[in-house]
C-alpha cells in the first residue's frame, strides 16, 4: 500500500552501490486526520551525514575518472535518506534492494539491482539493515556502526566496517579511568544494542581492572521519563566521573536536562559517537562537558574534497540550483530539499569530519572487490560480461588489502572489522573563547600490548576548566600500615582503612592484608616495617640491676667487716661461744649467697645459667647447714649439762664440720645431676610477650631446680623447729631464739617467693629471685650476728666467761 521509496541522490552505472545515511534527523506525519494519505515528511538537517554523502560520491567520481581501478567500468549510487526513523531505515532497506523496475514476464533479468551497501551510520539501524539484506548475501558495509554484536560471522556474514568494534573502544575507556586512578564512576548508556553491548564490555573489563560503578542506567532517546530519573541519580550519586556511551541523540537529550538542572563539575568520559560532534559545542554545553575526555576517529585530511564540497557536489547533484535540466524529477529534488541549500556555503566543518574517511575507504574496499571479481587489467580493462553476484563480493571483500592514498591500509579481519586507531580527544577552551577538540593521547591496537595506550597528561584540561585532575573514589586510599576492609553490601572499592594489628605490617598503599612479622620481629609505631624485637633482661646498668648491685655489694661489703671485727675478736667469749670455726664459715657462705645474685644479672649465657642456679644453691645449703649445725651445737650444749650426760664428745667441731659437708654434698649431687641431665640454657622467651623477646634462662629440668629449692627448705625447716625448741633454754647469750626469729623470716621470704617467681613476667622473676637471695642473707646476718656486734661494739663489759654462764632468772 505504501509508496515506493526514492533514493535522495543517485546516478546510473555498470555497478551499483547503495547507501543509507541519515541525512535528516526528524521524521513526522504530514496528517493525523485521517481524511487523506498520510506522508512523512523529513526535516531538521544531520550535516555529519550530509558530509558522508559527499564523501561517497567524491570517492566514487575519482574511481570513475581512474585509469587503475575498475578501468571501463562505471560506479553508480544510490542514497537514500533515513531521517533517523527505523520505519524509514526499513523502508529504503527494502528499496535498495528491489530497485525501481521489474523486467517484463515472470521473471526477473537475473541482474542484482544492487552489488553493495554502504551504511548505516547507528549500530541499532545497521543491525536490522545486515539482517534484512542477510538472507540475500548482500555485502554491508558499515563506516561508524561499531556494536561488537555485529562481529558475530553466524548472524552477519555479509557484514564489514571500516571502523573498530565497540570491544577496543570499550576496554580502552576501562584502561583509561584505571590510567587516572578513578575507581569509582558512574555509567550511562543508550538503550539499544549499540550502548547495551558496549556497556557491557566496558562493565566487565572495569571490574577486571578493579573498578566500581556506583550506578548502571540507561534510556533511548524517545523515554523523557527515565532520562529525568538518570538525571535524578547523577545528581545523588557521588561519583565524579561519568562514562557515557551514548549515541548522538541520547547526548543531546543528556546534556540539555544536565543544563537545566545546572549539574556541573562532572567529568564526562565519551565514545567516538559524541565526543566530537560540532552541534555540542556551544557555550552552555561547554559549562557541562568542558574537560570531557574520550575516544575519537583519527581526523584525516582528504585531498581535494574541500574543493568539491565547495562547488562540484552542488552542482551534480542538484541542477536545478544552477537552471539547468527540467525534468520534474529534479525540480521535485529542489522542492523538497530546501533546506540543505543553506548550508551550500557553509565549510567550517569540512576538515573536523572524522568518518569521511571511513566511507571513503568503504567506497575504495568494493571497488578493489569488483576490481579483482572481473579481472580488469591495466591495458586490456574489465570483463565487462561477467555478472557478479552480491555473494560474490562478499567473498572478495574477505581478501581486500590495499592502501589509500591518505596513506591508510585497508583490509579485514575474521570479523569483518578493521584495526582500532583512536584519537584521545580533550574539550578545551582556548583564549579567544572558541571551543576545541585537543588530541591528548592514541589507543593504537596495532601495536604491542605496551604501547598501544599513550596518554600526555599535562596537556589536559579537567572538568570546569581546572587543570587538577578530579579525584573519584568510594573511599580514600588506605597508607602503609593499614589494609582495606570491605564495607558490608557495598562494592569491593568501598572499604574502611584498618590499622593492622600489633605484629602485624602492610608496606604498600591499599594493602588487602597485613603480613605477620616474623618470630623475632615486630611492627613498628607506624606498621609499616618489621623491626628486631627488643630483647629484654636484667642488666647492670638499668636502675633495677643497679640497685640490686648496690645492696649484694653491700652484704659483701657488711659482711667482710663482720669477719674483720670477729676476727679481730676472735679471743672473745662471744665469738668462741658456739663455735667460732662454724660463725666464720658462715659469714664465708653468706658472702657467696651475696655474691651469687650477680650471676643473675647480666646477659644469659650458657655458663652464668649453670652457675646462678647451681651456685646460689650449693651457697644456701653451706649457709643453712652452718646455722643447723650451730642450732644442733647449742641443744648439745645445755643437753651435756645433765649429770652423767657425754653427748658433747658425739657432737664435737669434726663432727659439726663433717654434718656441715655432708649436707652440702647433697646439693652438690643435685647440682650435678641437674647439669649432666637437663641443665639451665639461655632461651629467648617471646610467649609472654608479643612484642619484645625475653631472654631468660630456661631451667631446662623444673624437676632439678624444684629440688633445689626444696632441700634448701627442708633443711631451714629442721634448723627453724630445732632453733624453736631450744628458744627457751637459759642462758644470757642464747643464740637460738635469734636463728629462730632468722629462720622464720627465711621461711616467710621463700614462701612468698614462689607465686612472685611463678606469676612474675620477664626480668621481674629474675629480680624476685634476687630480692629473695639478698632477703634471706640479710636476715642471718643481721639475725645472727648483729646482736653479737652490739655487744662487742657497745657492751664490752658483758663480752665476759662469768656473763655469759650465768643462770637466768625468773
Amino acid at each position: 500500500m505504501g509508496d515506493p521509496k526514492n533514493p535522495l541522490l543517485s546516478k546510473d552505472g555498470d555497478i551499483t552501490i547503495g547507501t543509507l545515511i541519515s541525512i535528516h534527523s526528524k521524521e513526522t506525519l504530514s496528517s493525523s486526520e485521517f481524511t487523506e494519505k498520510p506522508q512523512f515528511i523529513c526535516s531538521s538537517v544531520n550535516i555529519h551525514d550530509l558530509r558522508l554523502a559527499q564523501i561517497m560520491i567524491f570517492a566514487i567520481d575519482e574511481i570513475n575518472r581512474s585509469e587503475n581501478l575498475l578501468p571501463n567500468v562505471s560506479i553508480g549510487f544510490k542514497i537514500f535518506d533515513t531521517c533517523g526513523s527505523r520505519l524509514s531505515s526499513m523502508s529504503a532497506t527494502m528499496a535498495v534492494m528491489n530497485g525501481q523496475e521489474f523486467a517484463a514476464g515472470d521473471r526477473c533479468n537475473g541482474k542484482p539491482p544492487i552489488h553493495a551497501v554502504i551504511g548505516e551510520t547507528e549500530s541499532s539501524a545497521t543491525v536490522i539493515l545486515s539482517r534484512t539484506t542477510g538472507p540475500f548475501k548482500i555485502p554491508v558495509i558499515s563506516h561508524s556502526a561499531t556494536c561488537e554484536c555485529l562481529s558475530n560471522r553466524r548472524d552477519y556474514p555479509s557484514f564489514f566496517r571500516t571502523i573498530a568494534s565497540d570491544y577496543h573502544q570499550s576496554r580502552g575507556l576501562a584502561y583509561m579511568v584505571k590510567h587516572f586512578g578513578w575507581t569509582w564512576v558512574g555509567a550511562v548508556n543508550t538503550d539499544n544494542d549499540y550502548g547495551n553491548n558496549g556497556m557491557a564490555t566496558f562493565l566487565n573489563t572495569a571490574q577486571e581492572e578493579g573498578i566500581c560503578v556506583e550506578y548502571s542506567v540507561k534510556f533511548y532517546r524517545t523515554e523523557h521519563e527515565k532520562l529525568l530519573k538518570v538525571v535524578n541519580i547523577i545528581k545523588q550519586s557521588t561519583a565524579k566521573v561519568i562514562v557515557a556511551f551514548l549515541a548522538g541523540f541520547e547526548m543531546k537529550n543528556l546534556l540539555e536536562q544536565l543544563y537545566i538542572q545546572n549539574i556541573t563539575g562532572i567529568q564526562m568520559i565519551g565514545v567516538e559517537a559524541w565526543i566530537t560532534a560540532k552541534s555540542f559545542l556551544t557555550p552552555k554545553s561547554f559549562q557541562v562537558l568542558g574537560g570531557s575526555l574520550g575516544f575519537a576517529m583519527r581526523k584525516i585530511k582528504i585531498e581535494g574534497f574541500l574543493d568539491y564540497v565547495i562547488k562540484e557536489f552542488w552542482e551534480k547533484a542538484f541542477p536545478c540550483l544552477q537552471g539547468e535540466g527540467n525534468s520534474s524529477q529534479y525540480v521535485e529534488i529542489c522542492r523538497r530539499y530546501q533546506d540543505l541549500f543553506v548550508l551550500k556555503n557553509y565549510i567550517d566543518d569540512v576538515p573536523e569530519q572524522r568518518y569521511t574517511s571511513n566511507v571513503y575507504k568503504a567506497v575504495y574496499a568494493v571497488a578493489h572487490a569488483l576490481h579483482n571479481l572481473l579481472k580488469c587489467k591495466e591495458q586490456e580493462g574489465c570483463e565487462k560480461g561477467l555478472t557478479i553476484q552480491p555473494q560474490q563480493v562478499v567473498e572478495a571483500l574477505k581478501k581486500v588489502n590495499f592502501t589509500v592514498k591518505f596513506g591508510d591500509r585497508v583490509w579485514f579481519d575474521s570479523t569483518g572489522a578493521t584495526v582500532a586507531q583512536y584519537e584521545v580527544v580533550n574539550w578545551q577552551q582556548d583564549s579567544d573563547g572558541s571551543i576545541q577538540f585537543k588530541a591528548v593521547g592514541y589507543y593504537d591496537a596495532s601495536l604491542p600490548p605496551d604501547q598501544r595506550f599513550v596518554l600526555n597528561t599535562e596537556n589536559i584540561i579537567w572538568a570546569g576548566g581546572q587543570l587538577e585532575k578530579p579525584r573519584s573514589v568510594c573511599s580514600e586510599s588506605c597508607p602503609p600500615g593499614t589494609r582495606k576492609a570491605a564495607q558490608k553490601g557495598r562494592p569491593v572499592c568501598c572499604y574502611d582503612c584498618i590499622t593492622c594489628a600489633d605484629g602485624e605490617i602492610s608496606n604498600e598503599t591499599d594493602s588487602n592484608n597485613c603480613q605477620q612479622c616474623p618470630g623475632e620481629y615486630w611492627s613498628n609505631t607506624e606498621n609499616t616495617e618489621c623491626v628486631l624485637k627488643a630483647v629484654e633482661f636484667l642488666s647492670f646498668t638499668e636502675v633495677m640491676g643497679i640497685v640490686l648491685v648496690f645492696f649484694s655489694l653491700f652484704g659483701v661489703g657488711l659482711t667482710l667487716v663482720l669477719v674483720i671485727l670477729f676476727h679481730s675478736k676472735k679471743d672473745t667469749p662471744i665469738v668462741k661461744a658456739n663455735n667460732s670455726e662454724l660463725s666464720f664459715l658462715l659469714l664465708f657462705s653468706l658472702t657467696l649467697c651475696f655474691l651469687c645474685s650477680l650471676a643473675f644479672i647480666g646477659r644469659p649465657t650458657r655458663w652464668s645459667c649453670m652457675l646462678r642456679h647451681t651456685a646460689f644453691g650449693i651457697a644456701f645449703v653451706l649457709c643453712i647447714s652452718c646455722v643447723l649445725g650451730k642450732t644442733i651445737v647449742v641443744l648439745m650444749a645445755f643437753k651435756a649439762t645433765l649429770p652423767g650426760s657425754n653427748v658433747m664428745k658425739w657432737f664435737g667441731p669434726a663432727q659439726q664440720r663433717l654434718s656441715v659437708f655432708a649436707f652440702t654434698l647433697i646439693q652438690v649431687v643435685i647440682c650435678v645431676l641437674w647439669l649432666t641431665i637437663s641443665p639451665p640454657f639461655p632461651y629467648k622467651n617471646m610467649k609472654y610477650y608479643k612484642e619484645k623477646i625475653i631472654f631468660e634462662c630456661s631451667l631446662g629440668s623444673t624437676i632439678g631446680f624444684w629440688a633445689v629449692l626444696g632441700y634448701i627448705g627442708l633443711l631451714a625447716l629442721l634448723c627453724f623447729i630445732l632453733a624453736f625448741l631450744a628458744r627457751t633454754l637459759p642462758d644470757n647469750f642464747n643464740e637460738t631464739k635469734f636463728i629462730t626469729f632468722s629462720m622464720l623470716i627465711f621461711c616467710a621470704v621463700w614462701i612468698t617467693f614462689i607465686p612472685a617467681y611463678v606469676s612474675s613476667p620477664g626480668k621481674f622473676t629474675v629480680a624476685v629471685e634476687i630480692f629473695a637471695i639478698l632477703a634471706s642473707s640479710f636476715s642471718l646476718l643481721l639475725c645472727i650476728f648483729a646482736p653479737k656486734c652490739y655487744i662487742i661494739l657497745f657492751r664490752p663489759e658483758q663480752n665476759t666467761k662469768q656473763h655469759l654462764m650465768r643462770k637466768k632468772t625468773n
